[in-house]
């Protein structure tokens, strides 16, 4: 099926959907849920031949990004119920005015439409994405990239059993099959089918979304996330918090790329830290060090672009800066506004750092990998947005609708 025919099919289900009721649309998601784990057999073989075809051509941790086994299927399942057991957005009345004069004016909220994802090489996003669109009332259009394509097709698949099995339309939740570049094309410039287009993925794809599409775009951009130790830090807790951020698994957009330490505790802490990140029990993580940073420990002289790069590996960027106003003037120059976090026992310093660093998510004492829908206790989530408008941090059933106003009268008239 070619990609203007699964368009012309999501704009003819997104009425079904938007009318669908908050049971239809759970009885659908739990059915979902049920199908993937039913099915997980076909899941884990066709994810088999997309590891396969992709070994060799990617690193080891992309293909751990890529990688599906049984409890990341049950995760996945586990994901759904829980989109499922959250309330529904739409239809809720956000704001209610009553005028002077009698008439009532409510902020209703309402579907979208038709919600494109263009994305890379995580099959989970398959049913994340799919979920939530089809739970707030919308259709959805995925694009999966061509390393997680067959294993996009068996999901979606199986997602379908579960949507015919509430009565509603499988057209509504459809695969691009064309992972070519002229696919991505056609949903940027497909104005009048989709209302809203979410790319999840590299620098490039968002580049390219941003800059040449026709229909509105939702960036969920890149995470160059910044763990800052200030001179009040807790030295331990610091170090788990980077091992955490850093190892727990750097292929995702809210794991640390760079560490910034303040001056006073470099000498302390930039040793321990090399020691904790070289024998934590997994790959070592290489240090690109800037020259203060270099002075300290051995490592890889950092490059200028280091700072300002997505390694999404066991790379971790060090510089070393003189005070809180340097730390957070660094951030602002290199941070791609996703998850930035301060490490510091000092109240007066974390609360600069929280109000002055303007990203979606930012942190005291915590690392960045909470940056996450089901952590922020929103079930899965459509990606992390880093801009302001409509939305900001994780996307999840609210951030999914827009809202129209419903007023009521009595024969008014102006």
């Amino acid at each position: 099926m070619t990609t203007q025919q699964l368009l012309l099919q999501a704009r003819q289900a997104k009425t079904a959907m938007a009318l669908a009721g908050t049971d239809t649309k759970n009885q659908a998601l739990l059915a979902m849920a049920d199908a993937l784990e039913q099915r997980r057999g076909d899941i884990l073989a066709a994810n088999a031949l997309d590891l396969e075809a992709a070994r060799g051509s990617i690193s080891e941790v992309m293909l751990d990004r890529l990688a599906l086994d049984e409890g990341r299927i049950a995760g996945m399942a586990q994901g759904i119920r829980e989109v499922a057991a959250l309330p529904d957005p739409v239809g809720a009345v956000l704001d209610r005015v009553e005028r002077p004069g009698g008439l009532v004016i409510e902020k209703t909220a309402v579907p979208l439409g038709v919600i494109a994802i263009i994305y890379e090489s995580r099959p989970n996003v398959t049913s994340d994405a799919a979920v939530l669109a089809l739970k707030a009332g919308s259709a959805c259009i995925l694009r999966s990239g061509k390393e997680a394509h067959r294993s996009a097709a068996a999901i979606v698949d199986a997602l379908h059993q579960g949507l015919a099995a509430a009565g509603l339309p499988p057209q509504a939740l459809g695969l691009v099959e064309d992972t070519s570049r002229q696919s991505a094309n056609e949903l940027m410039a497909a104005r009048g089918y989709v209302d809203l287009l979410i790319p999840r993925g590299g620098a490039g794809l968002f580049r390219a979304c941003v800059d040449h599409a026709a229909v509105p775009v939702l960036e969920t951009g890149t995470g160059i996330c910044h763990i800052y130790v200030d001179r009040s830090a807790d030295l331990d807790m610091a170090l788990d918090i980077v091992q955490n951020a850093k190892c727990s698994r750097p292929s995702v957009c809210n794991a640390a790329e760079v560490c910034l330490v303040h001056r006073e505790v470099a000498g302390q802490f930039l040793p321990r830290l090399k020691q904790r990140l070289s024998h934590w029990g997994g790959p070592p993580v290489q240090l690109r060090l800037d020259q203060a940073a270099g002075q300290i420990i051995d490592g890889v002289p950092a490059a200028s672009e280091d700072f300002d790069t997505e390694f999404l590996d066991y790379v971790l960027a060090v510089g070393v800066v003189d005070s809180l106003e340097q730390a957070i003037a660094h951030i602002a120059a290199h941070s791609t506004h996703h998850s930035d976090c301060i490490v510091a026992a000092d109240p007066a310093a974390a609360s600069r750092f929280t109000r002055e660093v303007d990203s979606a998510a930012v942190y005291w004492n915590a690392s960045t990998r909470f940056t996450d829908g089901g952590e922020f206790g929103l079930g899965c989530e459509m990606g992390i947005s880093t801009q302001k408008l409509h939305a900001r941090g994780p996307l999840g059933l609210r951030e999914l609708c827009s809202y129209k106003y419903i007023v009521r009268g009595s024969g008014h008239i102006r």
